[in-house]
């Protein structure tokens, strides 16, 4: 593998990193020194958006501006044909069964609290919900929530130092008080990917619906709910190169149906009395006001341009380039790389023995590298590892070789740099 990988539809590494504008942008950093080049690598906190996201939300704004479902004028249906195209590109995306079961949200956090809050609604002291030990604050916090409000007991799978699932534990934990399963696809501290196919399996043998939070796997793993059998799934369009403010719930029809309304107002009604309200039908009925039209045309637009590059590409050329990345940062002395030994996303988090991470962010920053360093919304996964904070870089497909060159030549002056107590 090199610099010159050439994607499916014949453009090359460096012609897709010039579609986007903030790669091509200098940084003029704190301290008087000369403006650098961005080395990018936060990727799973937001990912960049191509000069074709951009444009589709500029054109919107500028010539389809108008609301979805309730107008009969040209501007009205061209922006409803804007935002329900884009829920068709969803649902093909993901190989969903049914367009209506594709519901806009703003984040994968909306879509968690959307679930927590509606599906969860049932719940009753003495149903438990399963989630694990890893799950981001997201996929945590909305369940605390609803067993404060339910009496319901949460149960969560434990991970091992390697922050893998301790799956052995699975059968012992599934019982006949489980009434729901929570798990993330991929996590956003250590890169596992975690065995949702084994989890949905014995979660379906007892009738247990399973929700998987794809934020970190949908942009760098090819999904098909229908094969997975996953009863929901979300994620953000921002971390799919998208803009920010929409997200997806996915859920099988039956389980939507089944479900009362998450918000009240316009568009989520079918009539309206003063003394009552009957609901719209899927998937409208969780869509309550006016929704985010900018956001859905730059999600179907991101959408095209994965689809242009051809996912399978675009996953071939991230798998080489994580084990490049492995490979140079296991090999660093004095930093300690968290995270499974074999099969893993891109997804890099770190310890240095000499420094702490906020030193390490900030030191790489000065040559214009962009790493995360903190808990990661994490904190439960931290704890268990007795770590308060680590260093995080992740990837995406405009990403280099000679990037992961350069990250690991900084990581080593900050260490020099560090430990010679200057």
């Amino acid at each position: 593998m090199n610099d010159n990988w050439v994607f499916h539809n014949g453009k090359s590494i460096s012609r897709v990193r010039e579609d986007f504008p903030i790669l091509q942008h200098k940084l003029n950093l704190k301290g008087g020194i000369a403006p650098v080049d961005l080395v990018y690598l936060d990727t799973a906190a937001t990912a960049q958006k191509p000069l074709q996201v951009i444009d589709a939300v500029n054109r919107y704004y500028t010539r389809q501006n108008s609301n979805v479902h309730r107008a009969l004028h040209t501007l009205g249906e061209e922006a409803t044909a804007v935002y329900e195209g884009t829920r068709e590109k969803i649902r093909s995306f993901i190989n969903a069964l049914h367009r209506h079961e594709i519901v806009f949200t703003k984040n994968t956090t909306e879509s968690i609290n959307l679930l927590a809050s509606s599906y969860g609604s049932s719940f009753k002291p003495g149903d438990e919900v399963l989630l694990t030990e890893m799950e981001h604050h997201s996929n945590l916090v909305p369940w605390q929530l609803l067993s404060e409000k339910t009496g319901c007991t949460l149960k969560f799978i434990p991970i091992d130092q390697n922050g893998e699932l301790e799956l052995d534990q699975l059968d012992q934990l599934l019982t006949e008080r489980t009434v729901f399963v929570g798990v993330m696809h991929v996590s956003n501290v250590f890169g596992t990917i975690n065995n949702i196919e084994l989890i949905i399996k014995k979660a379906h043998a007892l009738n247990i619906p399973v929700l998987i939070d794809g934020a970190q796997s949908s942009p760098h793993m090819q999904i098909d709910v229908q094969a997975l059998d996953c009863d929901f799934f979300a994620f953000s369009g921002h971390k799919l190169y998208g803009p920010m403010g929409i997200g997806v719930l996915y859920g099988k029809e039956e389980y939507l149906e089944s479900m009362p309304p998450f918000m009240g107002g316009g568009d989520m009604i079918r009539s309206v009395k003063l003394t009552g309200s009957t609901w719209n039908e899927l998937p409208w009925k969780f869509e309550a006001g006016t929704p985010n039209v900018g956001g859905a045309a730059g999600l179907g637009s991101a959408i095209d341009y994965i689809n242009e590059l051809s996912f399978e590409s675009i996953c071939n050329y991230e798998d080489m380039l994580t084990e490049y990345a492995g490979k140079l940062l296991s090999g660093i002395k004095n930093i300690k790389l968290y995270g499974p030994d074999g099969d893993r996303a891109g997804v890099f988090s770190f310890t240095h023995d000499d420094l702490h991470p906020h030193d390490m962010a900030q030191f790489l920053d000065r040559f214009g590298i962009a790493v995360r360093a903190g808990h990661h919304c994490a904190q439960p996964a931290m704890r268990k590892l007795k770590v308060s904070s680590m260093a995080r870089a992740s990837l995406a497909f405009y990403n280099t070789r000679s990037e992961i060159e350069y990250l690991v030549e900084k990581i080593n002056a900050a260490g020099e740099y560090f430990s010679n107590g200057i």
